[in-house]
């Protein structure tokens, strides 16, 4: 059982804007609310590189933490030569950046819980009909580069011995999850951030963190 220890969620916009009403960061924290405190560490359209440059600012504040989710890889899947080709990271730097981020967290607090997870699905039609200035008519994501990075990022977590959560997997296990769990093919719908919600709940209580 926590007591009064932290709970630190580090990533990018799916993180950032966790914590709005109904969605995974705030029924986290309610979820845990008798127990512990969870903080939002996200940054909206960053990349690992990016998180790398400001991992030592975005841990200022935290005391003494019990677990930390990882849920970087959304950008860094972005093609490379498409209209969000300004966050792309190449897959090799990609794998190296999650296993600095996670030697940082050990660094400073060895027994905690370190909780990786994927990027999520691509609807890659849904990006089209939302596009943030592309003009292109092509999607800057595809759902091909995002399972690549999500394999990438369950391979990191087995090298450390780390439990990761393969959301790129199981959302689209559901019919029709591209409209059920994404709303502009990226971020997720009420039932997507639901569902996040449970499988780190899940991540938590499998690993002892939590028994409720």
């Amino acid at each position: 059982m926590l007591s009064r220890s932290e709970v630190v969620l580090f990533g990018d916009s799916l993180t950032q804007g966790s914590f709005r009403d109904g969605r995974w960061g705030a029924a986290l924290s309610h979820h845990l609310s008798p127990s512990a405190d969870v903080l939002a560490r996200g940054y909206s359209g960053y990349n690992t590189r990016q998180a790398l440059m400001v991992i030592h600012r975005a841990m200022e504040g935290v005391d003494s933490p019990a677990a930390f989710t990882v849920f970087f890889g959304a950008n860094d899947a972005a093609l490379p030569d498409r209209s969000a080709a300004s966050v792309h990271v190449p897959l090799f730097e990609y794998t190296n950046n999650l296993r600095a981020i996670c030697a940082f967290i050990k660094a400073k607090w060895p027994s905690t819980l370190v909780i990786l997870i994927t990027p999520p699905p691509i609807d890659e039609e849904g990006r089209l009909r939302f596009p943030y200035g592309n003009r292109s008519g092509l999607p800057e994501r595809t759902n091909l580069a995002a399972g690549t990075y999500a394999g990438a990022c369950i391979y990191v977590a087995k090298q450390l011995g780390l439990p990761v959560i393969d959301i790129w997997t199981k959302m689209q296990q559901f019919s029709n999850w591209e409209k059920t769990f994404l709303w502009d093919g990226l971020h997720f719908t009420d039932l997507g951030n639901h569902f996040l919600f449970q499988e780190v709940v899940k991540a938590l209580r499998d690993h002892g963190v939590v028994d409720y």
